[in-house]
């Protein structure tokens, strides 16, 4: 199953809206978000290939859903096919976030799929404050939830933690899978 990512043209789109729309300059917005001020330039461009951990830096800054980021504008009645999402990478370890669908307007959620394999586990620093993350374990088995205090999970096992504290995804069998929805509450 080959994963795509994200297209950079929508991401670079979607960057310079959201910062035209909390009149961030770039410099500011690269340093609220720690990243170097050439990158949100080179990502504002359509150039570069951006993590996971970058584009939910940037998220948390602008105060928005990672998916405003990374979803293209979707028509009414929606498929997408095992492998054909809009697909993030991390770059610590091997996972990958596939965006399902975003939260309409008025609502307050996002839906991924998670593929990941084991060896480094995914860290993730604090989003938004009220994030709260839902992980439906589909296939493997992984160690889930607050850094702090994961828990191992189990195929059709389900598991809710705070996604605005450190938290951790770490696939602990080959072709591990979730589903995840984080709730923007």
């Amino acid at each position: 199953m080959e994963q795509r990512g994200a297209p950079l043209e929508v991401i670079a789109r979607s960057l310079r809206r959201e910062r035209d729309r909390v009149g961030l300059s770039l410099s500011e917005l690269a340093k609220r978000a720690g990243v170097a001020k050439s990158t949100l330039s080179q990502l504002e461009s359509g150039a570069g290939n951006p993590s996971v951990e970058t584009l939910w830096a940037l998220s948390v800054a602008l105060d928005v859903p990672f998916s405003r980021l990374v979803e293209p504008p979707q028509p009414r009645v929606q498929v997408i096919r095992a492998g054909e999402g809009p697909a993030v990478f991390s770059e610590r370890a091997n996972y990958v976030a596939t965006l399902l669908a975003s939260c309409p307007p008025h609502a307050r959620r996002d839906i991924y799929l998670i593929t990941a394999e084991p060896g480094t586990a995914r860290q993730s620093q604090p989003h938004s404050p009220g994030v709260v993350e839902h992980v439906v374990l589909c296939s493997g088995r992984a160690l889930i939830g607050l850094t702090d205090g994961p828990v191992t999970v189990e195929p059709g096992d389900y598991v809710s933690y705070p996604g605005d504290l450190p938290h951790v995804f770490e696939a602990l069998a080959p072709g591990t899978v979730a589903c995840m929805v984080s709730e923007h509450v």
